[in-house]
């Protein structure tokens, strides 16, 4: 193995990777934008709702729209088109001069990223060697965890008059290094052997020096056929079980509240008594620690597995979430003091151990779980069902606050234990296989494999 050709390997993880930076940026940088937004455009309570959520949407149509262009157009190819059409959006909204066009550009950005959410995860994963592809593929999620930071310091760089158009609009430069970038790397070998290209599939895991996966590869094509209608995932039990399991991961992450901690965690810092600004900086100290913790992930996720930090993980995120819950219930946050402190730690080991397991592991999970015949589809799925957790939290997370702050918390403790008890029953180890034994196992269990 050369230097160069070591070289020559990480950059097409890092560039495929890039993906989930814009798809982390996105969901970190509205916050501090509207606090710009609402006033110079007058925005109501709805409107303001709007421009969140209109991301959203998007992304849960890029997600289900993904599966099949990516059977179409191939790995490379969707990332390809969905970098082009981010570019667009995120011009639309940094020039935008009324409040739809704001929307149109976000709804326009929430396609790209869906997309991105729905095929980066499987394109690393094809890409990489068994024995390495926890941590190549778990870039997606180092990048995902920068990109929130990376949104946090734009907000505190422009945090007045129309710095919002350049938190929207500063967004190109990465996508156009993902265009860049992706456009010379090569496409995913599985893909090539669907689309009948077997000897171009050979010469690229050659080069990474996996080819002793390609008769495996052939051979797994050759007898269960490579191309499968989605519906195929409803009628095959099988099948269904392993959708299942990727939609259950994928669903479960979202409502185990992650996203309200982002953008909770600078109300929680004002109670504690810091100014706002001081609040958004220990918020940016907040997704430092989440990428640092991301990368030592990113070097244990190839020896401890993913189904035992996705277990271990749940039990910690619902002690934190139990913690934070009995603080606010017992009114002990108001003005700070040891029990405000408290509930700062437990929200931020609550990102460590997101960071450690749900994270990162869902997306290694989904890109390895499902059979190359009905992928994209699954992984549409999947990943439409992510956004749809995001959604359904973003809009009643609001209206539990208002009924009370501390029972909000204990909800998602109480979610937390239904993730530990899912991955205990449901979930797989991967650890070390390669994706066609990975499919040869989950296609004929009958439980999980531990």
């Amino acid at each position: 193995m050369t230097g160069s050709g070591s070289a020559s390997r990480f950059a097409t993880y890092f560039f495929g990777a890039l993906g989930g930076l814009l798809f982390g940026y996105d969901l970190g940088v509205v916050a501090g934008a509207l606090l710009l937004i609402e006033p110079q455009f007058g925005l109501s309570p709805l409107q303001t709702g709007f421009v969140t959520s209109s991301l959203l949407v998007g992304g849960m149509i890029g997600a289900l729209t993904a599966g099949r262009l990516a059977d179409r157009q191939g790995r490379r190819g969707l990332v390809l088109l969905a970098g082009g059409v981010f570019t667009v959006g995120c011009l639309v909204a940094a020039l935008a001069n009324s409040f739809e066009l704001i929307v149109t550009g976000r709804f326009v950005m929430g396609l790209a990223v869906g997309a991105l959410a729905a095929t980066v995860p499987i394109y690393l994963a094809e890409l990489a060697p068994a024995r390495h592809r926890g941590a190549l593929s778990g870039l997606n999620q180092l990048m995902i965890s920068t990109g929130i930071l990376v949104a946090y310091l734009v907000n505190l760089a422009f945090d007045d008059g129309s710095g919002w158009r350049w938190s929207f609009g500063i967004a190109v430069v990465p996508a156009v290094v993902l265009l860049i970038g992706v456009y010379l790397q090569p496409e995913s070998p599985r893909w090539l052997v669907k689309a009948g290209r077997a000897e171009e599939a050979r010469a690229i895991l050659a080069s990474r020096g996996n080819e002793h996966e390609f008769a495996e590869l052939e051979q797994l094509a050759a007898s269960h056929g490579v191309r499968t209608k989605a519906m195929e995932l409803l009628r095959d039990r099988r099948l269904r079980r392993i959708l299942v399991i990727g939609v259950g991961v994928a669903f479960l992450q979202q409502i185990l509240g992650i996203n309200t901690i982002i953008y909770y965690a600078p109300t929680i810092l004002v109670d504690l008594g810091f100014e706002d600004s001081a609040a958004l900086l220990a918020n940016a100290g907040l997704g430092l620690l989440t990428v640092i913790v991301t990368v030592v992930m990113l070097l244990l996720v190839d020896r401890i597995g993913r189904r035992r930090p996705l277990i271990f993980g749940a039990v910690g995120m619902s002690g934190c979430m139990a913690t934070l819950g009995l603080v606010y219930f017992t009114g002990g946050i108001t003005g700070g003091g040891a029990a405000g402190w408290l509930a700062f730690g437990s929200l931020a080991l609550f990102k460590v151990f997101f960071s450690l397991s749900w994270g990162g592991m869902v997306w290694i999970l989904l890109g390895e779980i499902f059979p190359l015949r009905v992928r994209e589809p699954a992984m549409g799925i999947a990943t439409f069902m992510n956004w749809t957790g995001n959604l359904l939290v973003g809009l009643f997370f609001p209206v539990l606050l208002a009924i009370g702050t501390g029972g909000v918390f204990f909800l998602f403790a109480a979610v937390g234990v239904l993730c530990c008890v899912f991955a205990i029953g449901m979930v797989p180890e991967t650890k070390g296989k390669t994706l066609e034994q990975i499919e040869r196992e989950q296609t004929r269990a009958s439980a999980p494999q531990h």
